[in-house]
């Protein structure tokens, strides 16, 4: 989901400075609504479990997209099924570029021995050098974001409308547990917020044991509300497009409050900012990270799928006191 939220700042750019092209966005379903409302863009849902699932599935997503008459593929994702579709148009003559995703260097950021610990290009710019290999150029040095969604009366009358209070939103899992911050670090985090009457905190989340400590975390407090499950997808986009802050670990829903030009805080355990996954046109110092003196192998990982002996408590030194004070801040 981040990585598709990661495309979204630099399609916008791209729409608005090159008026005259049209991009057809290529992925699931699911991720339609990342690009709605953003002028000359279509979407083109992939049947993953259905018509293009397999590699004759990925003959005849090639052959439903020949139909679009592109002249030129843009590959972000630049995984086999990617690397495949984009081959077959590049030897059907047509003009193709895939995102460096730079590999050789993660791997030198986040190995062991003889670490290197230096920035490296974000993936959002990673993009932007894509589409210029097609001829195009991109600026995001500016960048326009759409403007806060109407929220719906289901919203409403879920949600109550927003009024004087600060709206923070708090998402705090992620795929892989070196990347989740404690919960009872978390819970004091959301009390103290609480105690501010003019706080309002939305919680994140998906699925069942998800929503059970999500629901815990709120207990007891009228000013604190589990939103997970509650509305449809498109309708949470729209929500996050109204908060002041989102607080989120390095997961997608950092990208997309990103994307819709959300203040972002953001948590990080095994993983680093220095991977080139910080969130699009936050500042650096919103990226709280993991002591390194007290664990000098951080970043273990680019995705926080390998976990290090030791480094479990690695994200009990990011203080909840740092991260209201970082809220507060970031809402004043």
């Amino acid at each position: 989901m981040g990585d598709v939220a990661m495309t979204v700042p630099v399609i916008r750019a791209f729409i608005q400075q090159n008026k005259n092209v049209k991009i057809t966005v290529v992925s699931r379903p699911f991720f339609k609504p990342f690009f709605d409302g953003i002028h000359n863009v279509d979407f083109f849902g992939v049947e993953v479990k259905g018509r293009h699932n397999g590699l004759l599935g990925l003959l005849k997503l090639y052959s439903d997209l020949k139909k679009l008459n592109i002249d030129a593929v843009a590959d972000l994702h630049n995984v086999l099924r990617s690397q495949i579709i984009r081959n077959l148009f590049s030897l059907s003559g047509k003009k193709v570029a895939a995102t460096n995703k730079g590999r050789v260097a993660k791997k030198a950021l986040t190995r062991a021995d003889n670490k290197v610990f230096e920035p490296l290009e974000t993936m959002v710019q990673r993009h932007v050098e894509t589409f210029e290999k097609l001829g195009f150029s991109v600026d995001i040095s500016s960048p326009n974001f759409p403007k806060k969604a109407q929220l719906t009366e289901n919203i409403l009358k879920i949600f109550g409308k927003k009024e004087c209070s600060n709206w923070i939103g708090i998402a705090p899992f992620a795929q892989y547990e070196s990347k989740v911050y404690p919960i009872d670090l978390m819970r004091k985090v959301i009390n103290e917020l609480a105690l501010n009457t003019k706080n309002k905190v939305f919680l994140f989340g998906g699925g069942t044991k998800e929503i059970d400590v999500l629901n815990q975390l709120a207990h007891g407090k009228e000013n604190v509300i589990n939103i997970a499950g509650k509305i449809p997808f498109q309708e949470e986009l729209h929500f996050i497009s109204n908060l002041d802050v989102m607080l989120s670990m390095d997961s997608g829903n950092a990208h997309i409050a990103a994307m819709l030009g959300v203040n972002v805080i953001t948590l990080w355990g095994a993983t680093h900012p220095f991977a080139g996954f910080a969130p699009f046109n936050q500042p650096l110092e919103n990226c709280l990270t993991s002591d390194r003196i007290q664990y000098p192998l951080l970043p273990t990982s680019v995705y926080g799928n390998k976990q290090v002996a030791g480094y479990e408590d690695a994200m009990r030194t990011i203080s909840p006191e740092t991260v209201v004070n970082k809220i507060q801040n970031s809402i004043k």
